[in-house]
């Protein structure tokens, strides 16, 4: 099933790939004895090879010729068909089996519990256009793709791009898609059934005289159209189309744009050109905060980048899959925040996206943005923090270190240049060094090809009145992969904040060129500040480090501060204190409990909570956990109480008394009451996602039982209800609920990738990891056996949602704990074991010593 580097880049040489017409017979999708569909691949390609092979994962190959002539398909061995006797010139045609997913990996076919309404639809990122017809699977090899898909005439048939013509019978329609423009196979498309559509037109006139008219369509599910919002994601669609229209100066070349959003999706979008596919959880069954409306038009922003970034020029291989995610990721939030209408983006970015980079770039498994990705395995380990958040982050200061304008005209150039191609790091750096004047190979070693972040932290000295007589920013920075010392350049801004009366106010802001390991900022002279913020407007990627006066000053006042943002990079530094262990997580999480009802922005409140959430469960002593739990759940009900009605604050902080409330029982009462109606809130709907987050709280609690959570799945019997009663039932307490739960998990062969998630969310509920201990042995026992008999995204979640708990007991050194030294055990007897598998166990068990050695920090601390 592996692919390695080398032997796709010799398959690469030596092919030329004109086009595929891939024939898709879907007509028996709604048996549901039916497993597998009728694929048949006509693919024309030049060689300069005697031998190559083909990918195909079927469950048969029923026949297959080249150049006529047949083909011995008794050497196809389930993922590869041997080819020999090439010409320059071929035709190969194959016919096969591949089977329907439940597992979100080729073709997906799910059937709505609501309405019985069955629904295929297709992903096949980074390997698996394989599942569904034969092809080269590499992303160089790009080539035209003609789709012809039967399937019952009743249902909705789409694929990349429009249809050429559609013909029916008594129960089938065949549907011929117009040609696609040469593309990679991971980014084709299909869906078909009974999806609801909605339709609309962008069109646009440019200063240069030319038009263009794209039409946009939005699918779904029968059962979810009632929350499509079509109106908005139109409307944020056109936005997007508008900012990038002009900005990379290349007209949008995939004909139409349909977005899809379809049920138990692996991931949260995926950039299909002309057919964008989506979770349907975006649709949202109850009032949509602006948080969650930023969260969608974010992503629905990063799928359009990657319409140029990714699709229009792809990337040669996956040690540059960057060169598409981090420069999405960079355009969906800068597109959300300027062109669509939600400044809150940028504090997504700061306070969430890139802790997730921190995290990731801290572990041992971290690597360059630039990676080496030797085969397919390792490049879906590497869909990660660095090359999303990482990257986005370091291209955003890429954009201030060469220029806005300069960097949209390299991006032009780019596209200009490798439109429908293939490119690799050197093709952007040379299109960014000619429009911007600047050699960037220094910085691009220093940023792209190194590893781990840089700290930057300042010293001050003061007069006898407080004012800044001396200030200098201090960069520290040690790549990963090699030991050694290293100094990036940074573009950035110092914000020094003065106390005025009882309010922080931002009195100068300073731009810095950060150079060596001490830059001194001497335009702070003479200033009095109370607070000083390294990196204000959040220019740079790096660790910042507050001192000692300036945490006084936030632990008090942070909430004072004007711009959000400014705020949401104050409580960033505290956080990545905490995980570095020079702030207790008791400190972190008293400033939260003091500042959070303050807080104006619902989505840095929000944010605010999940951090204080996280500071309880793993980073907070065992011993301090209770009254903090209690402090939490109680300080949340309070301001449920107090919020002002049909807000946003008052939909978190009821999301908030869920949340805290599975972690103590002390406001169990108050939520039986708000869930039975003995307690109503003025302005809060009690819609069906908020009842079962308040009955699973419950369930953690053990005060709501099986009968009462199947009372709750009788109100909402939806897909959704489903996978939150499967959740709410795996957070019941008690060894023998997580042993059952286990056994479904690793057993049920039948299992989805939804229910799965569901499961696992339940089963790690943080109030009873104790009844899951046991399960240390076992899980260790099992990890070869899941790797190599499932999916590698199942099996992953395995790995890293079943990882056993571990707390600190009182004088008990973090690293002699029985887990880690268990994990370190396996890690030495299975050196040989896959490298995707023995990175997902590293990951886990530094996770865990991690979280070990902040709960010592903080009980020396005490």
């Amino acid at each position: 099933m592996n692919l390695t580097h080398i032997e796709c880049r010799q398959r690469g040489a030596a092919l030329t790939v004109q086009d595929y017409r891939v024939e898709l017979d879907l007509s028996n999708a709604v048996d549901p004895g039916a497993d597998t569909y009728r694929s048949a691949t006509t693919l024309r390609f030049s060689s300069t090879a005697d031998a190559t092979w083909v990918d195909l994962v079927a469950d048969r190959v029923a026949r297959a010729t080249l150049n006529g002539q047949p083909v011995d398909t008794s050497t196809y061995d389930g993922a590869r068909l041997p080819l020999t006797g090439l010409r320059a010139e071929n035709e190969l045609h194959v016919e096969a089996h591949c089977r329907y997913s439940r597992t979100g990996e080729g073709m997906h076919r799910f059937t709505d519990p609501q309405d019985d309404r069955t629904y295929l639809y297709t992903h096949l990122e980074p390997t698996d256009s394989r599942r569904m017809f034969a092809c080269f699977e590499q992303p160089d090899l790009k080539a035209q793709f003609t789709f012809v898909v039967t399937a019952p005439k009743e249902w909705e048939i789409a694929s990349g791009q429009a249809a050429a013509s559609r013909t029916e019978d008594e129960l089938t329609a065949t549907v011929t898609f117009e040609p696609t423009p040469r593309q990679s196979s991971y980014i084709t498309a299909v869906a078909a059934g009974p999806y609801r559509r909605e339709s609309d037109v962008w069109s646009i006139s440019r200063p240069d005289g030319t038009t263009q008219k794209v039409r946009l369509g939005l699918l779904c599910r029968q059962s979810m159209a009632q929350f499509a919002s079509a109106e908005e994601v139109f409307a944020i669609t056109k936005h997007g189309l508008d900012f990038f229209d002009e900005a990379f100066a290349y007209p949008y070349p995939w004909g139409k744009y349909d977005q899809i959003f379809v049920p138990e999706y692996n991931l949260g979008a995926m950039e299909n050109p002309g057919l964008v596919t989506f979770t349907d959880s975006f649709l949202y069954r109850g009032r949509a905060t602006d948080l969650q409306r930023e969260q969608r038009a974010e992503v629905i922003m990063h799928e359009m980048a990657h319409m140029w970034f990714g699709d229009l020029a792809t990337p040669a291989w996956w040690d540059d899959l960057w060169l598409k995610e981090s420069f999405a990721d960079l355009m969906g939030y800068q597109t959300a925040a300027e062109a669509v209408g939600f400044p809150g983006a940028w504090i997504l970015f700061a306070l969430g996206r890139k802790q997730w980079a921190y995290t990731q770039d801290q572990r041992p498994s971290t690597h360059p943005i630039v990676a080496t990705i030797d085969d397919l395995e390792a490049a879906r380990q590497n869909f990660d923090g660095i090359t999303y958040a990482k990257g986005a982050a370091v291209l955003k200061q890429l954009q201030a270190y060469v220029g806005r304008d300069a960097f949209f005209a390299g991006a032009q150039q780019y596209f200009a240049d490798h439109a429908f191609g293939s490119t690799t790091l050197d093709d952007l750096l040379s299109a960014l060094e000619s429009s911007s004047g600047r050699d960037l190979r220094t910085w691009s070693n220093l940023w792209l090809q190194t590893a781990g972040p840089s700290l930057l932290s300042f010293a001050t000295t003061r007069d006898e009145h407080g004012a800044i007589t001396d200030l200098v920013i201090q960069q520290d920075a040690m790549d990963s992969m090699t030991g050694e010392a290293i100094s990036r350049p940074h573009r950035l801004r110092v914000g020094l904040y003065a106390l005025e009366g009882d309010r922080l106010t931002r009195v100068t802001v300073i731009d810095v060129e950060v150079a060596g390991t001490h830059t001194p900022v001497p335009e702070a002279t003479g200033v009095s500040a109370d607070l000083v913020i390294v990196n204000d407007d959040d220019l740079t990627y790096a660790v910042v480090r507050l001192d000692g006066p300036s945490v006084q000053a936030a632990g008090r006042h942070l909430s004072t501060i004007d711009e959000p943002l400014s705020r949401a990079l104050v409580w960033s530094s505290l956080w990545n204190m905490v995980r570095d262990r020079a702030l207790p997580a008791r400190t972190f999480i008293e400033s939260a409990l003091a500042q959070a009802p303050t807080e104006r922005n619902a989505t840095l409140l929000q944010q605010i909570l999940t951090l204080a959430h996280t500071a309880v469960c793993h980073y907070a002593t065992p011993t301090q956990r209770p009254e903090l739990r209690q402090r939490l759940a109680a300080s949340a009900l309070e301001h449920l109480r107090s919020a002002a009605p049909g807000t946003d604050a008052q939909q978190v902080w009821a999301r908030s008394v869920a949340r805290f409330g599975a972690l103590h029982g002390g406001t169990a009462g108050n939520i039986e009451a708000l869930l039975d109606g003995r307690d109503v809130i003025e302005g809060l709907p009690m819609d069906p996602d908020l009842r079962w987050e308040l009955a699973t709280a419950l369930a953690a609690q053990g005060r709501f039982g099986a009968d009462a959570l199947a009372a709750e799945l009788n109100r909402d019997s939806t897909m959704s209800g489903r996978l939150a009663h499967d959740k709410a039932l795996a957070s019941l307490p008690g060894t023998a609920t997580k042993d059952a739960v286990w056994q479904s998990l690793v057993a049920d062969a039948t299992i989805t990738n939804d229910t799965q998630r569901a499961l696992l969310a339940g089963f790690d509920a943080p109030a009873s990891s104790a009844d899951r201990a046991h399960l240390a042995d076992r899980y260790f026992a099992s990890l070869i056996d899941w790797w190599r008999s499932m999916p590698q995204t199942m099996a992953t979640r395995l790995v890293v949602g079943l990882f056993p708990p571990a707390d600190l007991s009182e004088g008990q050194d973090p690293q002699q704990h029985p887990v880690i030294q268990r994990a370190k055990q396996w890690l030495d007897e299975h050196q040989s074991a896959e490298a995707a598998l023995r990175r997902n166990v590293i990951e886990q068990a530094a996770d865990t010593e991690h979280y070990l050695l902040a709960q010592a920090y903080a009980q020396s601390q005490v």
